[in-house]
Parts: structure tokens; C-alpha cells; sequence
């Protein structure tokens, strides 16, 4: 079993920034993919940043040039920075640990950021 546990959420004005972190730990399979996805109330959830355990990072359209996420392999760690944050960007963000290899996919509990305009 794997345990993803997030912290970093939290309430912000319009242009603030927060960092998001997540810690994986117990059976964790690599190479992997690790990542932040994104649900706000009535909408899907929907990828938010992704990077793999080789560095390749991957950005949806609405926030790149915003968000930076960065993981740290020996730690089994991911972070998101986001920046000039917008009210749309308001949601519960999960934390994601996967890979491509085989059915492996974990989820963190959620954490709210929420954006004031």
C-alpha cells in the first residue's frame, strides 16, 4: 500500500502565491509519475502538473508559466509552487502517484486552496 499525505493548502488573495507538498510513502514502485490534479464543485477533475521520476514535467495550458512543480526522488516527494494565483484556480488539489507500467494509482486526501478575488 502506498499512503500520500498533502499539506499546503489554504486560503489567498488574488496574485498570491502558496506551495503544495505531498510525501509518499510505503510500496512505491519506480519509475513512476507524480502530480497534482484539480476538482472544483460541479467540474471533472483535471490534471494540474505532472513529473516523472526522470524530471519530465507536464503542464495543463491554464496554468503554465504559473505553477512550477518539483519532486525530490530520494524523498519520494512532490511539490507544486503556484504563483499569481487566480479565483479559478480554486479547488481541492490532489496529490497523484502513478506509473505506466501496470495499474498503480494513489491518491492523497485533498487539500483546499481557495483564491479570493
Amino acid at each position: 500500500q502506498v499512503q500520500l499525505v498533502e499539506s499546503g493548502g489554504g486560503l489567498v488573495d488574488t496574485g498570491g502565491s502558496l506551495r503544495l507538498s505531498c510525501a509518499a510513502s510505503g510500496s512505491i514502485f519506480s519509475p513512476n509519475i507524480m502530480g497534482w490534479y484539480r476538482q472544483s464543485p460541479g467540474k471533472q477533475r483535471e490534471l494540474v502538473a505532472t513529473c516523472t521520476s526522470g524530471g519530465t514535467t507536464n503542464y495543463a495550458d491554464s496554468v503554465s508559466g504559473r505553477f512550477t512543480i518539483s519532486r525530490d526522488n530520494a524523498r519520494n516527494s512532490v511539490s507544486l509552487q503556484m504563483n499569481s494565483l487566480k479565483p479559478e484556480d480554486t479547488a481541492v488539489y490532489y496529490c497523484y502517484l502513478g506509473t505506466n507500467w501496470f495499474p498503480y494509482d494513489y491518491w492523497g486526501q485533498g487539500t483546499q486552496v481557495t483564491v479570493s478575488s
